[in-house]
């Protein structure tokens, strides 16, 4: 698989997903961040991007749609139907792009993934095959079920027409939000990073990937060089849980020499639970704690105004706004039970 991602490859997928996904819905955030006068992001123009809207309830729907229907223009989409491995969301985006297409979808999800998007993936007629406590060990199910059964097998976020679907997310950010300097992304395997720091480079828009300190694949790929596994704790880790970041993501996330290049900083578990709880009773969003992190990087103390934020002995923490930047956040899934506002996890 090539291990870059150009932009006309985002532009071809924008036409081929034209009209079968819900374009992004944006809205401005003045004052969010800023609760308890801590004025992280006093000066800043904040904006959010509602993709937890789209079909399937988060951004994964472009990169379903993208990638079957490249298949099936090419003639190779094989009967045994599609299969993928998947925390949640992925699978629910290949499960509803299938039922839309008139294709099977057999989706392989670790045994303690939520029970809301089990039941919503069911709903879409998926065949649910739960294997394993982590994603990695559902993906090793999901390999051998295609190699035996001549499905086709599609990724949560490793591909080339996956990535290019998320990233016709920027393109209509970028189209919604004139003049904006950076957009913060959460990452987990760098499926969603790679497409929109792709566009956003293409516009001149600093691109910043978000990270659960405990849950850093893409940020270890970047000090390591390469990609590399990693160790999964965290809140967020049913969406951002993945072991290892795609090499799409490290090469898209390169540093570019200039004021837009794209950066990586890391946010703690307690400033995921506090931004997803500011989300909801200061805006009445609902998002999962992956959805969260994005915004959690402007939760996180550590940051250093106008910049990517302080480097410690485990890596760069938090963003803060320079005054006058233009910042939009994306909330990129809300499959979700409501109820865990109240009973989070601990943090670390």
């Amino acid at each position: 698989m090539r291990h870059q991602l150009g932009y006309d490859d985002i532009k071809a997928a924008a036409e081929r997903i034209a009209g079968h996904v819900r374009p992004v819905a944006v809205a401005p955030a003045e004052g969010l961040g800023d609760t308890g006068g801590s004025g992280r992001t006093e000066g800043a123009e904040l904006w959010l991007a509602l993709e937890y809207l789209q079909h399937t309830g988060s951004f994964k729907a472009r990169g379903a749609q993208n990638f079957l229907r490249a298949h099936r223009e090419a003639g190779t989409l094989p009967d045994a139907g599609v299969t993928i491995a998947s925390g949640g969301n992925a699978g629910l985006a290949c499960a509803w792009a299938a039922l839309r297409q008139g294709v099977r979808a057999t989706v392989f999800l670790p045994a303690n993934a939520p029970q809301v998007k089990i039941a919503r993936l069911r709903s879409y007629g998926a065949d649910v095959r739960l294997v394993g406590t982590e994603y990695a060990e559902a993906l090793a199910a999901c390999e051998e079920f295609a190699a035996s059964s001549g499905a086709l097998a599609s990724h949560a976020y490793d591909h080339p027409l996956i990535a290019a679907g998320a990233g016709t997310l920027m393109e209509e950010i970028h189209a919604r939000v004139p003049g904006l300097d950076t957009v913060l992304v959460a990452v987990g395997g760098g499926g969603l990073f790679a497409g929109v720091a792709t566009a956003a480079r293409q516009h001149g828009i600093r691109a910043v990937s978000v990270e659960p300190e405990h849950s850093r694949a893409l940020h270890a790929a970047l000090a390591a060089g390469r990609p590399v596994d990693v160790t999964v704790d965290s809140v967020a880790g049913d969406s951002l849980g993945a072991r290892r970041a795609t090499a799409l993501a490290v090469d898209a996330a390169r540093p570019e020499g200039d004021a837009t290049g794209a950066r990586s900083v890391l946010v703690p578990d307690e400033a995921i639970v506090r931004a997803r709880r500011e989300l909801w009773e200061d805006r009445r969003i609902l998002v999962e704690h992956g959805a969260a992190t994005a915004f959690a990087a402007l939760l996180t103390d550590d940051g250093t105004v106008g910049a990517v934020g302080t480097d410690s002995a485990d890596g760069t923490y938090g963003y803060r706004p320079a005054d006058g930047e233009k910042v939009c956040v994306i909330l990129c899934g809300a499959n979700t039970d409501p109820a865990t506002l109240s009973t989070s996890p601990a943090p670390h």
